[in-house]
């Protein structure tokens, strides 16, 4: 008990007032300073819990209504209730944290399952040449992409979310529709498209007892480059369009720079959400195909102001950066199938179209 007590301890001095000014400073990107932080609270969390936590969404007393909204489990009856999802289960911040993020690697498994039996999509594991428990993988509406005509590409951000997942905590305080990839997927489908999404943040593997970096996965780049080559560009399709959110952004305008004779030819639209990219690292084709649904008071698709360097930016429709995707769909989806019609009717070179008001 001590010990626990000693370990409480040296956490919360991390906490203290001076630490807090000092992190920032060390750690510049938010997504990073939310990692370092997570990262201190579950070793604060692992001398006082070790692996206990449950391994089912049953198991710690959740479940999705017909809703797709997590319920809290009636611990007597089994059945699920209207009570929302409770943070608040210890006293000790950092046993909540642990707790919370124990939950959230359980509904990774619970969108990737879904996206098998429930939506029907394939998992593809690469590399191709190694176990499939050494291998990451994606999750395609065919097992096999051959010439597809209309090719969706889906693009997460950065930590802790996985295919299928625009965000971990809509899905665990709003709901599966918010939280998940499963909306454009079915949009996707419904329009013509065949869906590909990509698994940019699994880079790790544990074999024989060592974390290993997972070969053309080792980072989120490597990554989306080793499923354009070896799934994407290798099917030959038609039209591709991508939807890249936050740090999404970031790899895919990578992508552009590194494989640019594959957008001119092949990509005919990019929608980015609140994409997180430098504009003075966009390639000038991009600028002409993509746009950026960003955070903002104004009204859905109001074309806002940017400077002549960056990808043209338009409200979102709200204000929360992790709900852009979902709040801004049905702009996304028009701005893509007009794309989509212009490049159909014209040669596979994309053409540039700014809408009013999209420069300075």
């Amino acid at each position: 008990m001590a010990g626990n007590q000693t370990a409480v301890s040296r956490f919360m001095s991390l906490l203290a007032y001076p630490f807090l000014q000092l992190l920032p400073r060390i750690v510049r990107s938010p997504a990073a300073l939310l990692a370092v932080s997570s990262s201190f609270l579950r070793m604060a969390s692992s001398e006082q819990h070790g692996d206990s936590y449950p391994t089912t969404l049953e198991g710690f007393g959740y479940g999705f209504n017909e809703e797709g909204k997590l319920r809290q489990l009636d611990k007597d009856t089994g059945k699920l209730t209207d009570r929302v999802f409770d943070y608040q289960v210890y006293t000790s911040l950092s046993e909540n944290q642990a707790h919370y993020e124990a939950l959230g690697e359980v509904i990774t498994e619970y969108v990737y399952e879904r996206l098998v039996e429930k939506e029907g999509l394939k998992k593809l594991y690469l590399p191709s040449d190694v176990p499939p428990e050494e291998a990451t993988f994606i999750f395609s509406t065919s097992e096999k992409l051959t010439k597809p005509k209309k090719l969706l590409v889906l693009i997460h951000g950065s930590g802790v979310v996985r295919a299928g997942q625009w965000a971990r905590s809509l899905i665990i305080n709003d709901c599966l529709d918010s939280g998940t990839q499963i909306p454009y997927i079915n949009r996707g489908r419904e329009l013509g498209y065949e869906v590909v999404l990509l698994n940019t943040n699994d880079n790790y593997r544990t074999v024989g007892g060592k974390r290993k970096p997972i070969r053309g996965s080792r980072n989120p780049t490597e990554h989306a480059a080793t499923v354009l080559e070896q799934y994407i560009r290798a099917s030959d399709p038609e039209a591709v369009a991508i939807v890249a959110h936050s740090y999404g952004g970031v790899v895919t305008v990578e992508l552009a720079q590194r494989y640019p004779e594959f957008f001119k030819e092949k990509v005919f639209a990019v929608g980015f959400t609140d994409s997180v990219h430098s504009s003075s690292l966009v390639p000038e084709p991009l600028k002409g195909i993509a746009r950026n649904w960003v955070t903002a008071k104004d009204p859905l698709d109001t074309p806002l102001t940017i400077t002549k360097h960056d990808i043209p930016r338009h409200s979102a429709g709200h204000i929360k950066h992790e709900m852009t995707s979902y709040s801004c769909m049905s702009a996304l989806f028009d701005f893509v199938e007009g794309r989509y019609s212009e490049f159909s009717k014209t040669s596979p070179e994309p053409l540039s179209k700014k809408a009013k008001g999209d420069e300075l």
